[in-house]
């Protein structure tokens, strides 16, 4: 009897320490476990943004265009972004889009000042009044700040007494790397001399952001266009251009040069000569202003203000895809016929058959159509392009850059505007970088419940796991005894 009982504690004691080394193996293997997740935890964190973080807004408020990777990737020196923000106070969108640039190129280093330690180190860039997460961005002699209002931008709507915010952080950032790091700037010649009116504060600010230097020119006082122009405009003129400046900007064409006309109806008619530049090409100009009979070609039940057909091309393709729509107002309309065999005319904007225009022009009384009214369908924008790589961009509306217009269009126009003038240029990649709409609705919880949600994910989840992983060690040890 008391070999079998010596034998059956021997039995239970060998049963214990199984039960005992299967608890120990279990919780090496939860220890384990809970190693390998904070070390995968520790590794994800150290890689760049770009991989372990998605954007999901609908605006795109977290990614970087095309254009931004065009610069970005082909910089061959170093570019520094200082960052002017005081400690604890650092905008999280501009931290995300910062961590970007940093992951896109070695070329770039991301430097935090804060003014608070350094309150002298922003004067030596700028003299304006330098707000928490602004930026300056610096390569070799040049530099350039970014204001914090240069980033959220509020835009006012005085008809609707309403408010907008948009942020421009990529826009700006990435115009100004391209800016101190080019050794030459793109230089645009804008003609004066003939009652041409200031460019548009939208227009002039988005040549100047996409880093094109802007000098006016009289064609009176020179014998040819200047050898630095990147490309000659012409912008709203009230009064006709000469015979000899019609022979110079024709030449100037015939040799390669790059013209862009922003040109429609005058209270005194067609201008003769300038629209001369058109006929040499087979284009006809039309008296009067083009009228939409069809609703759906014409916004704000206003005839005038022309929803027109967009044809693809380099200048429209981005207008297309994001389904915007410039606004053309007080049109002349364009006809093209026959093209000579040494160039290639495409239209970019169409009205739809329902058009005419009315010959009375300015002195309009009705919008409809009257005898003596010239049958549509017009060509309200087109691209002329030569055998010696010459090019001419036209849009026969004077006003479709007005800030109200461009405004109406949600700024379609002053895009429409700039990627002609960019693929004159030949600046692709400066075509403009849309800023974004930050008016959504946030998910905005307190502190208190910020710091409960902590104390859940990183405290209750992992305790109530190993809590649960001791519970079933515990109830096996007790199943095995009861057992025996």
């Amino acid at each position: 009897m008391k070999i079998l009982e010596l034998l059956k504690s021997s039995w239970q004691t060998e049963r214990n320490n199984v039960a005992l080394r299967g608890g120990a193996y279990s919780l090496i293997i939860t220890a384990i476990v809970l190693a390998i997740l904070i070390m995968v935890n520790l590794l994800v964190s150290s890689l760049p943004s770009p991989f372990t973080k998605y954007d999901i807004s609908s605006a795109k408020l977290y990614s970087i265009t095309s254009n931004t990777k065009v610069v970005v990737n082909s910089l061959d020196q170093d570019v520094t972004i200082y960052w002017i923000v005081q400690a604890g106070k650092e905008d999280y969108i501009i931290e995300n889009l910062l961590s970007k640039y940093d992951s896109l190129s070695d070329h770039i280093e991301i430097v935090k000042k804060n003014p608070d330690v350094y309150p002298t180190f922003a004067k030596q860039y700028t003299d304006e009044t330098v707000k928490n997460n602004s930026l300056i961005v610096e390569s070799g002699n040049r530099s350039r700040f970014i204001s914090y209002d240069d980033i959220y931008i509020q835009e006012n709507n005085f008809y609707t007494l309403t408010s907008k915010t948009y942020f421009d952080g990529e826009g700006a950032i990435t115009s100004a790397i391209d800016y101190v790091t080019r050794e030459e700037l793109p230089k645009l010649y804008v003609l004066e001399g003939h009652g041409e009116t200031e460019l548009p504060f939208a227009f002039s600010e988005q040549i100047e952001k996409d880093n094109i230097e802007i000098h006016t020119l009289s064609l009176l006082t020179v014998d040819s266009i200047p050898e630095d122009a990147d490309a000659v405009m012409i912008y709203a003129p009230s009064t006709d251009i000469s015979d000899k400046e019609k022979d110079l900007l024709a030449e100037y064409v015939d040799n390669g040069g790059k013209l862009l006309v922003i040109a429609g109806p005058t209270k005194d008619g067609i201008l003769e000569n300038l629209y001369s530049l058109l006929l040499d090409y087979g284009i006809e100009t039309n008296e009067g202003i083009v009228v939409e009979a069809d609703r759906e070609h014409y916004a704000f039940q206003a005839p005038f203000m022309l929803l027109p057909e967009m044809k693809r091309n380099v200048i429209t393709n981005s207008l297309i895809e994001e389904n915007y729509y410039p606004i053309m107002p007080v049109s002349l309309g364009l006809t093209i016929k026959e093209t000579p065999t040494n160039a290639t005319v495409t239209p970019l904007l169409n009205t739809s058959n329902s058009s005419f225009s009315k010959v009375a022009g300015y002195s309009i009384t009705s919008y409809e159509k009257e005898e003596g009214d010239i049958d549509g369908p017009f060509t309200l924008a087109l691209s002329i392009e030569n055998r010696n790589d010459g090019e001419i961009v036209w849009f026969a509306s004077s006003k479709f850059l007005e800030d109200m217009y461009n405004a109406y269009s949600s700024g379609a126009n002053v895009n429409l505007g700039m990627n002609a003038l960019s693929s004159l240029i030949g600046e692709s990649e400066a075509v403009a970088i849309r800023s974004k709409s930050l008016n959504y609705s946030y998910l905005t919880i307190s502190d208190s419940t910020s710091f409960m949600l902590k104390v859940i994910m990183i405290g209750v989840f992992p305790l109530l796991y190993l809590g649960v992983g001791i519970y079933i060690i515990l109830r096996r040890r007790k199943m095995q005894n009861e057992a025996v």
